[in-house]
């Protein structure tokens, strides 16, 4: 059962796509407040899990939400045509007017990203790889959701940018009070920023504080990888 603070209840979860099963009866629970770091190899399921957890794909076992969550969602990849000559502000506004949202929330999202009045006017096929996941988080946080879902947020941008997201998705986090379920590569960015991590593999499952889990030992049985490649992020 789930406790009174809890946001989400996952309760043996299974996911197969024909006889391939993906994920195999895991059951975990996320606290409101809390930013949950799945990690795992490639091939484990990460994407298919938040992709169950968003109702995207069929599934068995129980997947329950609090009455009062308010979903984003900023996928890995973009199936979309960054050459079409559409504004970011366009973009914006078509989610916004699906949702019956008031105009001036497209300023008060970019803003809170940090993107100007100017780089509304972009096409998004302008935008630079930064600008462009300022954007879809800009476009998750439309709807004023409290709960965000990342898968990977940073895989296709430059050091400097994917530090600069990661920073801002922890502010979002401090300042307005949002569940983070976050899907990532960065076992650094795991220790620094997550309360909670889900480690998911075909041969291991486990929950706990990264301080716990994220050890070489831990590591190296989940990733099959030597253990001081992972060494400098339990120090």
């Amino acid at each position: 059962m789930a406790s009174p603070n809890s946001i989400l209840s996952v309760e043996k979860l299974r996911v197969a796509f024909g006889r391939t099963v993906v994920i195999d009866g895991i059951s975990f629970e996320v606290r409101k407040g809390d930013c949950l770091a799945v990690i795992g190899p490639n091939g484990a399921g990460k994407t298919v899990l938040l992709k169950s957890l968003l109702g995207l794909v069929p599934h068995q076992g129980e997947i329950r939400w609090s009455a009062d969550t308010r979903l984003g969602y900023v996928p890995q990849k973009v199936a979309a045509d960054r050459q079409q000559p559409i504004r970011l502000a366009d973009l914006l506004a078509s989610k916004a007017a699906v949702q019956h949202l008031p105009y001036s929330d497209i300023f008060a999202v970019a803003a809170e990203v940090g993107l100007s009045p100017h780089v509304l006017n972009v096409s998004v096929g302008h935008l630079s790889g930064g600008q462009f996941q300022k954007a879809l988080i800009a476009f998750a946080l439309l709807g004023r959701p409290n709960v965000l879902l990342f898968d990977e947020p940073t895989a296709s941008l430059d050091e400097l940018a994917e530090e600069h997201t990661y920073d801002l998705l922890h502010r979002l986090q401090q300042e307005q009070g949002m569940t983070v379920i976050l899907v990532s590569h960065d076992l650094s960015v795991v220790y620094r920023y997550a309360t909670q991590v889900l480690c998911l593999s075909k041969a291991k499952l486990c929950m706990g504080p990264p301080k716990e889990l994220l050890t070489p030992a831990m590591l190296e049985e989940l990733y099959g990888g030597p253990s001081k490649f992972y060494r400098h992020i339990s120090q």
